[in-house]
């Protein structure tokens, strides 16, 4: 098939390009109108697929929930925000509800779905700070403990890719190094840890942090915290949840300029409420949760926030068009970044031959026209 549009983000910049795919890959590029394209989508601008690696379900599904249908209807309708993958994100739980959870989502990717790539599971959770647990339910929240992840990791097939712990809590880092050692991405988060703990956790092998500025120690001029250590590490993934509401405007503009175009991610941290009307409740992690208009997600009981329902295409816009975050920067974010950060970058985050042909097509106001799931019109 051939694909063509005046704004094709190759090289970050917007070009002129023919996109050729086949067989799930992108095989070639050619400049404009060189050939017939099947596609013309003149002026409207043609972007890599966007990557969630932290995203806990949607239509009414939730990772933990251990339903195969109610996953494979996840990957199929995710792609109408321009998703082309993601990773499955648990929450604490006790261990018989997230062995079932990280089971599924393994047998669910060898047996079959549609849409966009489950890529694996981040594991959030119940390796976590008790101060800063958020919403996540306390009475399941462990000390981290290497074997019984081992357990876990045996139960999903190997496909924990990404875990959030609270390092500080980590005796000897030994959860953390063996992690590392695993391909595992660490990521410090729901963690009470300093700036200087934080930086010990960077040299045992923890190479992003969880949904920075939330759940995490503040920044403060002399006592940095872990939102100090995101800002400071400059080689060190950091995931923000780009809804306005989980931070500010001026808080994200603060963020992705101090954390460069390479390091920072963006997440949706998305709810089994995503896609259903405000006022809309659901049990999280034991916990009821109440959608609000704006969208965000919400405790009932401490009026706490709890995630979000956040689409990744919103979230593009919010960054650009009102935190004022160079476009560069804010598409790597939900790109080329999170590809890179759990080892996919070889195929996935980029518009270039020998990518899977992944692409996302998008009108003037960022509403999402067509995704393409390598290769496949998925809209």
């Amino acid at each position: 098939m051939l694909i063509q549009s005046k704004k094709v983000w190759i090289a970050d910049q917007f070009i002129p390009a023919i996109i050729e795919t086949e067989k799930e890959k992108i095989i070639n590029i050619y400049p404009y109108n060189s050939r017939t394209a099947d596609v013309d989508y003149g002026d409207k601008r043609i972007v890599p697929g966007f990557l969630d690696i932290h995203c806990h379900g949607a239509y009414g599904f939730d990772t933990n929930d251990a339903n195969e249908e109610g996953l494979r209807n996840w990957t199929k309708n995710i792609v109408s925000e321009g998703v082309t993958g993601f990773l499955a994100t648990t929450i604490t739980q006790s261990e018989e509800v997230l062995t079932k959870a990280v089971a599924n989502v393994a047998k669910v990717m060898e047996d079959g779905y549609e849409g966009a790539e489950l890529m694996g599971i981040h594991f959030e959770g119940p390796y976590l700070d008790m101060v800063y647990k958020g919403a996540q339910p306390e009475q399941h929240i462990r000390k981290p403990d290497a074997e019984q992840f081992k357990r876990y990791q045996a139960a999903a097939k190997g496909q924990i890719k990404y875990m959030t712990i609270a390092t500080e809590a980590d005796e000897d880092f030994a959860l953390t190094r063996y992690a590392a050692e695993q391909g595992i991405v660490v990521s410090i988060g729901h963690s009470a840890a300093t700036y200087e703990e934080a930086v010990m956790a960077y040299a045992n092998g923890a190479r992003s942090m969880t949904h920075v500025y939330n759940g995490m120690t503040p920044f403060n001029h002399r006592a940095n915290g872990l939102v100090g250590a995101a800002l400071r590490i400059r080689t060190m993934y950091g995931e923000v949840i780009c809804d306005g509401n989980h931070s500010t405007l001026a808080a994200l503009n603060n963020f992705f300029l101090s954390k460069g175009p390479d390091y920072a991610i963006m997440i949706s941290d998305a709810l089994m409420a995503k896609g259903s009307p405000v006022g809309s409740k659901y049990i999280f992690g034991g916990n009821e949760i109440e959608i609000y208009p704006d969208g965000s997600a919400h405790l009932t009981a401490t009026k706490g926030l709890a995630g979000s329902t956040l689409k990744i295409n919103e979230g593009l816009r919010i960054l650009v068009e009102e935190a004022m975050v160079p476009f560069n920067y804010a598409i790597n974010a939900c790109t080329r970044n999170p590809a890179r950060c759990i080892g996919v970058d070889g195929r996935k985050g980029t518009i270039g031959v020998g990518y899977d042909a992944d692409l996302v097509v998008l009108d003037t106001d960022y509403t999402v026209l067509q995704t393409y799931c390598r290769g496949t019109a998925r809209l």
